[in-house]
C-alpha cells in the first residue's frame, strides 16, 4: 500500500474545480454578509466577539487533539495580547502558547509563510512541554511518523508520514506552493493546504493545529481581512468525519472527496459565526428593551446566560440555577423568575420541577 505522498505525481492533486465553484460563491457571499453585520454592533461587542472567537478556536482546535485547556486562562491571555482589561490570573503554558498563536495568526495573515513563523508557531503550542525531542524545528527522529490506534501489541496504522530525512525538503516545496500557486477557487486552496501540510506532518506533535492555522491564513490572505470562522468548533462538533475525510484522502491524489468535506465544513462554520454575530446584535436589543427594568440578582442572572453563548444553558435555566448563581432564597428566586417572564425576558417552558426558562431573543 503507498501513501499519497508515494504517488508518482505527488504533490499534484487532482479535483473537479468546477464542482466546487458553488461553494465558493456562498462563501465569499457569506464572507460579505459577516463583515456587514459587524457594523450593526458596538465597538465594546466587536472586541467581545474577537476574543470570543479567537478563545472559541483555541479551546476547540486544542479540544480536537484531546487537550482541555481553562477557557478563564484563554480569555485572559488573548485579552492581554490585545491590551484590554484582564483578571490577572496566572495563565498556564499550555493556554498562554495557544491563544500566542491565535493572535499571531489574527494579526499576521498577510504574511508570506515561511519557515520560521512555523517554527515559532510550534514553540508557542509546545510551551511547558518536556516529553518532545524537537520543539520550534521539524522532527528529526529516525522512528516512523506515524498516527496509529489500537492496543500497543495491536497498533492500527491509519497514516504514515515522509521519513523525517525528507520533511525539509517537502516542506520547502510546501512553502513555495503556499506562497504562489494559481488557484483562484480559495476554498480548494484553504483545502488543499490543510490535506498537504497534513501529509507531511512535519513536526513531532501540533500539527493538526498548525494544519488548521493554515487553512484560516489562506482565506484571509483572500478576502484580505482576517476570516474569524468557526471552523475549529464545527470540526469538533463531528471529529470523527473530520479524521475519516483526512485518511480517504491520504492514499491517493485525487482528492474530490475531501474538498466536498472541507467546503461543507468552512461553510458551516459561517453559518455558527453568524449566529455568533446575530447573538450579539439580540444581545445589544435585549438590554435596551430591559436592562432598567432588572434587579441585581436578575442582571447578574441574564448576564451569566448571555456568557454560555448562542447555545445557552444545556436544556435551559432552572430555578436550582438561579439560586445557586445569585445565592439566593428559593421563594425569591421564584418571584425573580416570574417578574421576568411577566417583562417578556425570558420564556417559561415546562411545569414544576421540569420548568426551564430561556432568553426571549425575538
Amino acid at each position: 500500500m503507498q501513501w499519497n505522498w508515494q504517488q508518482k505525481d505527488w504533490p499534484n492533486f487532482v479535483y473537479n474545480e468546477e464542482q466546487f465553484s458553488s461553494d465558493e460563491n456562498r462563501f465569499l457571499h457569506n464572507a460579505g454578509l459577516l463583515l456587514g453585520s459587524m457594523k450593526h454592533i458596538s465597538v465594546d461587542d466587536q472586541e467581545i466577539l474577537k476574543v470570543d472567537l479567537i478563545m472559541n478556536e483555541a479551546l476547540k482546535t486544542s479540544e480536537i487533539e484531546g487537550e482541555v485547556l481553562n477557557r478563564d486562562s484563554l480569555q485572559s491571555s488573548i485579552r492581554k495580547h490585545f491590551g484590554l482589561k484582564t483578571d490577572q490570573r496566572r495563565i498556564l503554558p499550555a493556554e498562554q502558547g495557544i491563544s500566542e498563536m491565535m493572535v499571531d495568526l489574527y494579526s499576521n495573515y498577510k504574511k508570506p509563510l515561511d519557515h520560521e513563523q512555523l517554527f515559532a508557531w510550534h514553540e508557542m503550542l509546545t510551551r511547558g512541554r518536556r516529553d518532545l525531542l524537537d520543539i520550534g524545528q521539524y522532527r528529526t527522529h529516525d522512528d516512523p511518523m506515524q498516527i496509529v490506534s489500537g492496543s500497543i501489541n495491536q497498533p492500527k496504522v491509519h497514516f504514515e508520514a515522509p521519513p523525517s530525512d525528507r520533511v525539509k525538503q517537502e516542506m520547502d516545496a510546501f512553502i513555495e506552493w503556499f506562497n504562489t500557486a494559481k488557484i483562484e477557487n480559495v476554498l480548494i486552496r484553504s483545502g488543499i493546504a490543510h490535506l498537504y501540510f497534513e501529509s507531511i506532518h512535519p513536526f513531532e506533535d501540533g500539527n493538526g493545529r498548525i494544519g488548521r492555522a493554515l487553512s484560516e491564513k489562506v482565506l484571509s490572505q483572500h478576502l484580505e481581512h482576517t476570516t474569524l470562522i468557526a471552523i475549529s468548533q464545527i470540526i469538533q462538533s463531528d471529529k470523527k468525519s473530520y479524521y475519516e475525510a483526512l485518511h480517504a484522502n491520504s492514499f491517493k491524489l485525487d482528492i474530490n472527496k475531501w474538498l466536498k468535506y472541507f467546503c461543507k465544513m468552512v461553510l458551516e462554520a459561517q453559518d455558527y459565526t453568524q449566529r455568533m454575530i446575530d447573538f450579539l446584535i439580540q444581545k445589544g436589543t435585549f438590554y435596551h428593551r430591559f436592562d432598567v427594568d432588572l434587579n441585581e440578582r436578575q442582571s447578574k442572572v441574564i448576564d451569566r446566560m448571555f456568557r454560555e453563548g448562542i447555545e445557552g444553558f444545556k436544556g435551559g435555566l432552572s430555578a436550582e440555577n438561579y439560586i445557586r448563581i445569585t445565592g439566593t432564597t428559593s421563594s425569591t428566586a421564584t418571584r425573580d423568575l416570574q417578574k421576568l417572564v411577566e417583562l417578556g425576558a425570558l420564556l417559561r417552558k415546562g411545569e414544576r420541577k421540569s420548568t426551564r426558562y430561556f432568553l426571549n431573543l425575538k
